[in-house]
């Protein structure tokens, strides 16, 4: 029996998330798997007494101020808002979610006049949790949050989602090879895709973040051919952080002053922190930061090694950090860049101006307007250092490629992985 994210009106009669309506419900859906929907509870805005339809036994299962019924068109406060925005999040019990979801709620992402659905795909073995994420949400009071539902099927999750944030995957346990955890976590974008395709909105944009990720977003868009291939994405914005973080440090300036950072490639450990063409308050880093070694060496390896040096200080991987980098890679795709600035993201190569090797996903700079789409960027400069190393994250998402051949539709997989390359800490 599948899970229905249908936001249930008083009656009982579904209507399908997203529809435009004088009267929108509000509603944290809380969808128990093979279990009936035990009540609907209809609330008057104003706080009057609620009505309570229960079926089919005598209990409530509403979750107070969400089970209300909201006019959007006639209050102040909200009749100039936009129309609703569908996001899904897979993985939603996770940590980096449990940071991510309040960011979207608040309105910091998408702007303080824009209404948010989430749509929260977890697993039987998460269910519960889903439940009490859900709860904390409608305990926050959030205004603009104006349904939440949870469930298990991505079929039913992803319907007409606008922004598909992909966090959920299985992390690699002891002793697991590479090639073992590219199968299983491709199995699972596969599958996504496939529902994207099906039953999303056309134009979705899709954010890939559980890992190998720039392979995990080949899988999902090849196994979505009814939607844009520029609409995913890979996630490599915490690197470029990361990067812009360590070029304040050595140039002794606040990080606000560092632009134009490249990630080049994949997102492991043959990543290339673009140090030739970022500047530093307008001025080439090169010309600011003379150290040359340093920036070969040290600054390229600290990036790259960052995420295993955190793990092995704090105890845990970096959730709190990849949720804010998740918002700023969605905000880099909603609000224009500033003029002569860039930014990174994992994007599929077809059509690329650099000469990289075409259907892969590779971290790039990129340009927006702030209308959820991108152009790459072409007045780069390259030198032999940055080309070399470009050319080896390149021939590892090639072999990457081969080794998911059976779940992209290009014949059976060969597996010849160059070296173990993972991000450290993912071990």
């Amino acid at each position: 029996m599948g899970l229905s994210t249908a936001a249930y009106s008083p009656a009982g009669s579904p209507t399908p998330l997203g529809t435009a309506t004088a009267r929108r419900r509000s509603v944290h859906q809380f969808l128990r798997p093979r279990r009936p929907l035990l009540a609907t509870v209809r609330c008057s805005v104003d706080g009057a007494a609620a009505v309570a339809t229960e079926t089919p036994a005598s209990r409530k299962d509403c979750f107070g101020v969400f089970c209300n019924i909201y006019d959007l068109k006639a209050e102040d406060t909200t009749k100039s808002w936009k129309k609703l925005v569908n996001i899904a999040v897979s993985g939603a019990a996770g940590m980096i979610s449990n940071h991510l979801l309040f960011k979207l709620a608040s309105g910091e992402v998408f702007g303080q006049d824009q209404p948010i659905a989430l749509k929260l795909l977890g697993s039987e073995r998460s269910f519960q949790a889903l439940e009490g994420v859900a709860m904390e949400l409608e305990d926050s009071l959030y205004p603009l949050l104006r349904e939440v539902s949870i469930g298990i099927d991505p079929y039913e999750v992803f319907q007409d989602v606008d922004w598909a944030l992909l966090i959920g995957a299985k992390p690699r346990g002891p002793g697991m090879e590479r090639a073992a955890l590219l199968d299983i976590n491709g199995q699972i974008f596969a599958d996504q895709g496939k529902a994207l395709n099906a039953v999303a909105s056309r134009n979705v944009k899709v954010l890939v973040v559980g890992n190998p990720c720039n392979t995990n977003a080949l899988i999902c868009l090849k196994n979505a051919p009814n939607i844009p291939a520029k609409n995913f994405h890979a996630l490599t914005r915490l690197d470029e952080n990361r990067a812009k973080c360590q070029l304040a440090l050595k140039a002794g300036v606040f990080y606000d002053k560092v632009s134009n950072v490249t990630i080049w490639g994949n997102h492991s450990t043959t990543q290339v922190p673009d140090f030739l063409n970022a500047k530093i308050d307008g001025r080439l880093v090169k010309d600011v930061i003379k150290d040359t070694k340093w920036l070969e060496e040290e600054f390229t390896m600290t990036v790259q090694k960052r995420g295993g040096v955190l793990i092995q200080k704090w105890g845990r991987s970096s959730a709190a950090s990849t949720a804010v980098s998740i918002v700023d890679a969605i905000r880099s795709l909603v609000t224009p860049t500033p003029e002569g600035d860039w930014f990174s993201s994992g994007v599929y190569t077809t059509g690329n101006p650099y000469g990289i090797a075409e259907d892969i996903v590779f971290s790039m700079p990129c340009r927006s307007k702030g209308d959820g789409d991108y152009e790459l960027v072409s007045d780069v400069l390259m030198d032999d250092f940055l080309w070399e190393r470009i050319k080896k994250s390149e021939a590892e998402l090639l072999a990457e490629k081969k080794c998911v051949a059976h779940l992209t539709g290009e014949g059976n997989a060969f597996c010849d992985l160059p070296e173990d390359t993972m991000l450290p800490g993912e071990m």
